[in-house]
């Protein structure tokens, strides 16, 4: 998407056009962060509907007037899409009917509260008139629920923690193990051997001969490593130039030993068509790992490229891909790359051996409230963490899901709390009764009222002292996120935190993570003015602590 969006820059500019590009950043970066739009190509009449109707409207603080700009934006990539052939014509007008029809809602959209997302309404809550920005600046979004942050290639193994995995139970993946092809010819070839009375040589490699009709009578493309891997696998045992067929085996451990050999082991470019590639095949699985995620080919071409593997063609990552398919470690495909359930268990194996610490994610869905917000804090993928929320949301009734997690929370640090309260935000208004009975608990009453006015039921107001309290609880979540990434927080901010007359009140708030919050502020605005005012207001938090 970065890459398409400098090529709409300079396709602008050869055709003298003023093109929004920052808009049109936002575009695709909403479009690719909800609904799966990971390239140009990928763009629908329905992916723009949904975008500037449901999305924007929940997550982008910006004055109704301002949707002409984002729509014109809209136009203006269709124009480009066309342009470049990665849509057709008649998709074309199919678009450009739809942003027509979309022009005159999307303003009544941006201005409907009850669409707002909850750091939206907050911040909108605080002074609109101080918050209204430029349409291609985007809302803080806080998320309870902790995304891995990008990993970054490294030789040192364990050198930053493993995500949690979801590892699928063991008779799925010993019935899968013994399916796998490298391993099924591994094994034929073995009893090849045995049966023709064939030995291998003094150092106990296969003979050239015998790879030779190997090649031919079993249709195998390189009985050597076939070979190799049987020896280190425990699949035949070589005594001199004696071989006998190996001892019974449990099909999980021949695979563990498996994943061990094509990751760790030399194999001179046997196991992906490329010898750079073989020693930094441990690198791209652990990558594959972190992510739990399919990656397009393109950027798996961009990685290697970083890492100084492939340059102007040099390996053939399909070809790679098909080998790592046929070895049991990816999914078969031509246009992503992602890890077999087995190579996510055999990856798992040989970190445990290694010494690192590889935990293992526990199904959330029969959890109770305090376990399943401790395992979504634990750093699990956004999918898998989707998928439970919804498992567990589904074995209760709305009011039971609310008494459970607002209960859990009372007291509780704010991470733990904006996790239960994301979740709430999710329920309907059949979840009424169940949230007004939290209007007496101190901590949880600022967002029970937010719960309640979102969905235009009856709610109290909230107080100045509650709308101080609630902002610093939100930026208390943000805070791990800020620390990992303090120039996007930084970005975030600037577009859409508190205005300047909040922060310097915000001191007065009985909250435990007020002057962390004022702090976090005063090292991250770019505003001078208000990053002093933070600074100011953390020094009175202080105070009046020690007072």
């Amino acid at each position: 998407m970065n890459r398409a969006v400098d090529d709409l820059r300079a396709w602008g500019r050869a055709h003298g056009l003023d093109v929004d590009v920052d808009e049109v950043r936002l575009l695709c970066d909403y479009a690719s962060d909800y609904l799966d739009v990971n390239e140009l190509g990928d763009f629908t009449p329905v992916a723009f509907e949904e975008l500037l109707l449901n999305i924007y409207p929940r997550k982008v603080i910006a004055p109704p007037e301002s949707a002409s700009e984002t729509v014109a934006a809209a136009r203006t990539l269709v124009d480009f899409l066309l342009a470049t052939e990665e849509i057709g014509g008649k998709m074309a007008v199919r678009m450009r009917s739809v942003l027509d029809r979309i022009e005159p809602e999307m303003p009544i959209a941006l201005a409907d509260t009850s669409r707002f997302g909850m750091a939206k309404s907050l911040f909108s809550a605080m002074g609109a008139d101080s918050l209204e920005q430029d349409a291609g600046s985007a809302v803080l979004s806080v998320s309870a629920v902790q995304e891995e942050p990008a990993v970054e290639h490294c030789d040192c193994p364990g050198c930053s923690p493993l995500p949690p995995v979801r590892l699928a139970p063991r008779e799925t993946l010993a019935q899968s193990a013994l399916r796998v092809p490298l391993v099924t010819d591994a094994r034929r070839l073995v009893q090849w051997m045995l049966a023709g009375g064939r030995t291998p040589t003094l150092k106990g490699r296969l003979r050239v001969r015998d790879a030779t009709e190997a090649t031919a009578q079993l249709a195998v493309a390189d009985p050597g490593l076939l070979w190799e891997l049987a020896v280190h696998t425990g699949l035949v045992t070589v005594e001199g130039t004696a071989i006998f067929d190996g001892e019974d085996f449990e099909p999980l451990d021949i695979w563990a030993a498996t994943v061990e050999f094509v990751v760790e082991k030399e194999t001179g470019g046997a196991v992906t068509g490329d010898v750079s590639l073989d020693e930094e095949l441990y690198g791209l699985c652990d990558m594959l790992y972190r992510l739990q995620a399919p990656v397009p080919i393109s950027l798996v071409r961009d990685y290697l490229e970083e890492i100084g593997l492939a340059g102007d063609g040099e390996i053939d990552v399909p070809e790679a891909v098909r080998r790592l398919a046929y070895c049991g470690m990816a999914e078969p495909g031509d246009e992503l790359l992602e890890l077999t359930p087995l190579a996510l268990w055999g990856l798992h194996e040989l970190y445990t051996d290694l010494g690192i610490e590889a935990p293992e994610a526990a199904d959330l869905t029969t959890a109770d409230a305090p376990e399943l917000i401790e395992g979504l804090l634990s750093g699990m993928p956004a999918e898998m963490a989707e998928a439970d929320i919804g498992g567990w949301l589904e074995n209760r009734t709305p009011a039971q899901a609310v008494t459970e997690l607002f209960g859990s929370v009372s007291g509780a640090p704010s991470v733990a709390r904006g996790v239960a309260v994301t979740i709430v935000d999710r329920l309907g208004a059949d979840a009424e009764e169940a949230v007004r009975a939290f209007l007496e608990e101190p901590e949880l009453r600022p967002h029970a009222i937010h719960w309640l006015g979102a969905r235009g039921l009856a709610a109290p107001a909230l107080t100045q002292e509650e709308v101080l309290w609630m902002s610093v609880d939100m930026l208390a979540l943000a805070m791990p996120v800020a620390e990992e990434d303090p120039e996007t927080f930084a970005e975030s901010m600037s577009a859409s935190g508190p205005p300047q007359h909040v922060i310097e009140e915000m001191w007065r708030v009985d909250h435990p993570e007020v002057v962390d919050v004022l702090e976090l502020l005063g090292r991250s605005l770019t505003d001078h003015a208000a990053a002093k005012a933070a600074r100011k207001a953390a020094f009175k938090a202080r105070s009046r602590a020690i007072g």
